[in-house]
């Protein structure tokens, strides 16, 4: 079955992006076949795996991008996805089986201007149009901005899991507190639009580190996200299994490099001491995603 997850914390800059767009990568190297869809108005993903140039030829018209399901409200997600979006600056394909659903910085009209049948909500349309194509997957992963807002909706709507990307600082405690809540509150209200077939709503199934800085120590930070985590798993508030993953991403200047070269970590040359650190990382952490998968 498709495994369907979102990865969102209600804290902006605890590097989502760059952990969703190098673990899509990674499951990709495994053989896994891999859908991400960019939900966040920033765009940062989109661009990233697009580079500009190709990212502002949607940019520029809307074609093509994620707002266009919902307004104009022609097309399909079946009509937006490019496959094996990673190329070489010569625009050669380089990393088969990971697909793009991009956006703009339009995406904000989904907030702001987009009012729609109030009997078929945004995230209900999304679910039903992700239905058709869903099977063609193994995982497909759902960046979503740090709110559940109507994009945000689209992917916790869908998924069967939620990951958090954390920092070891108090405002990623502070940002997994205030999303379990806004999760609680979006399930009730999306309640009548779920279908016997999606299952559960999606919680929170585990947390995973990121960004950690060298030389940082992590584990009383760690230790308090623990105890955050458990007092929701006796709340019954989250996922029975949740965890904080063993996987851990560190800092790395060369995360900053990929974006620029438009590729995933492990797709940048010059395989240096960090590099092959940080993209071990990254596999470690894909691994363990599907490993966790076989506890569901």
């Amino acid at each position: 079955m498709t495994r369907k997850i979102s990865f969102i914390n209600y804290k902006g800059g605890v590097g989502k992006t760059s952990l969703i767009v190098n673990t899509a990568a990674a499951l990709a190297k495994l053989g896994q076949r891999v859908l991400l869809f960019d939900l966040d108005t920033q765009s940062n993903a989109s661009i990233w795996l697009l580079r500009l140039e190709r990212w502002n030829k949607i940019n520029s018209t809307g074609e093509g991008a994620i707002l266009s399901i919902f307004d104009p409200g022609q097309k399909h997600i079946r009509d937006l996805i490019i496959k094996d979006v990673v190329e070489d600056k010569n625009g050669e394909k380089v990393l088969p089986g990971l697909d793009l659903v991009p956006t703009t910085f339009n995406l904000v009209d989904l907030e702001a201007e987009f009012e729609g049948d109030p009997k078929r909500p945004p995230y209900y349309i999304f679910q039903q149009q992700l239905a058709e194509i869903e099977d063609d997957y193994d995982f497909i992963l759902f960046d979503c901005p740090p709110n559940i807002l109507k994009a945000a909706q689209c992917g916790v709507f869908s998924s069967h899991e939620i990951y958090l990307p954390v920092n070891p600082d108090a405002l990623s405690l502070i940002g997994f507190t205030l999303l379990v809540e806004k999760l609680h509150k979006f399930h009730a209200i999306s309640a009548s639009f779920r279908s016997s077939g999606m299952g559960t709503p999606a919680q929170v199934q585990g947390l995973i580190f990121n960004s950690i800085k060298a030389n940082v120590d992590i584990e009383v930070p760690k230790m308090r996200m623990q105890l955050r985590l458990n007092q929701f798993r006796t709340a019954k508030r989250i996922a029975s299994g949740a965890k904080i993953l063993n996987a851990q991403i560190r800092d790395a200047t060369v995360v900053r490099r990929a974006v620029t070269l438009g590729l995933p970590v492990i797709l940048v040359g010059q395989e240096t001491e960090e590099i092959d650190t940080v993209a071990n990382d990254y596999r470690k952490l894909a691994a363990e995603i599907i490993e966790q998968g076989q506890s569901l």
